[in-house]
């Protein structure tokens, strides 16, 4: 079978990238399971969910990489024979191609994002360069390709690797080698000339207009405001692992054998609070999702067996932690949506929770 390019993963089983902890390990079977745990259906009795089979109705395998809403979603599968592969837009059984590139060229549709009727992404093939595109899903038209002119640019698998925002699309670009210097690229939705802004010092977009420097480093130490130019230092301590958005800091306590606990604050270190303990992980890249959901893993009893684990959501405003689903085998999140797959690998279904309407 083809192999289909994915939207950056974050596999359930790969290494911590601060620290090198696995997401999977064995439970610690000493402490007894965290209090107070609500179930979904109990804690957000209205949120919006649905299920999606993994496999589309002509057979390929679909791979989503952005949920519009929870029955709507944007991502990849290949054509029945495997000559191509495809960018779509699925809800339920109804399918809209919006793309379509050779397979032979090993095509990469990644970075997906929306912002009202727009929707941006980017991709790259074996012979060609990152390239930003994008489509209006309501007019109906044909997508367009916004930019060759991407430079060096670099994601980190967060949902803010591209963003669209005052009419242009935002990302990031190391600048040439040797320099000390992170470009801020963007376009203009209708097409047109790249601006590229220079910011001294290693930065990766986040809510904007926010720059973070902690996502290519162990852990967060500043951040940065584009539009006032005003930098906000991180609340550090030296056994800490901290990882920023401009509101709030998932933050890894760590001792000699690993991580104790993981924490939440704000960047300057205030209402700081635990919200899991050791035998959690964080789940995705981003710290909150809309500023108030971090969404985390657990490992179970089987979870080294099965590559399987736990699902959670702490809720940032309501001081407490909601059961989202178990034996969950990947996890995602964009846009405020969170989805996650269960099963096969090869007949997965994908789950989707719209925290939006929570």
């Amino acid at each position: 079978m083809t192999a289909l390019p994915r939207f950056g993963p974050i596999a359930l089983a790969v290494a911590m990238a601060a620290g090198g902890v696995l997401v999977f390990r064995a439970p610690h079977h000493d402490r007894p399971p965290p209090a107070g745990r609500v179930p979904a259906t109990l804690a957000w009795p209205s949120a919006q969910r649905a299920d999606m089979s993994g496999n589309l109705g002509d057979g390929p395998l679909f791979n989503p990489g952005y949920f519009l809403d929870v029955r709507t979603a944007v991502g990849t599968a290949p054509t029945p024979d495997g000559a191509s592969i495809r960018l779509l837009v699925r809800t339920g059984s109804s399918v809209r191609e919006i793309r379509r590139l050779p397979a032979a060229r090993s095509p990469y549709f990644a970075n997906v994002t929306a912002a009202g009727d727009d929707l941006a992404w980017t991709e790259s093939t074996d012979t060609a360069h990152v390239q930003v595109w994008a489509v209006n899903l309501r007019a109906g038209s044909p997508a367009r390709r916004l930019t060759t002119d991407t430079g060096n640019a670099v994601f980190y698998d967060s949902q803010y690797d591209l963003v669209i925002a005052d009419g242009r699309v935002h990302w990031t670009a190391a600048a040439v080698k040797g320099a000390e210097t992170t470009e801020i690229r963007s376009v203009p939705l209708a097409g047109g000339a790249v601006e590229v802004r220079r910011e001294p010092g290693s930065w990766a977009l986040t809510s904007w207009p926010w720059l973070t420097n902690g996502l290519d480093q162990p852990s967060t130490s500043r951040l940065r405001n584009m539009a006032t130019n005003r930098d906000v230092t991180v609340d550090n301590a030296g056994t800490e692992l901290s990882t920023c958005s401009s509101t709030w800091c998932r933050v890894m306590v760590m001792n000699s054998s690993g991580l104790v606990r993981i924490d939440l604050m704000h960047p300057d270190g205030t209402a700081r609070r635990q919200i899991a303990g050791s035998a959690a992980l964080a789940a995705i890249t981003d710290v909150a999702v809309l500023d108030r959901f971090a969404v985390l893993t657990e490992a179970g009893p089987a979870s080294d067996l099965t590559g399987a684990a736990q699902l959670l959501v702490y809720d940032i405003a309501n001081k407490r932690t909601v059961d989202i689903s178990a034996d969950v085998t990947a996890v995602f999140s964009r846009g405020g949506v969170v989805w996650w797959s269960t099963g096969d690998q090869d007949a997965p279904t994908w789950h989707s929770l719209d925290l939006r309407t929570v």
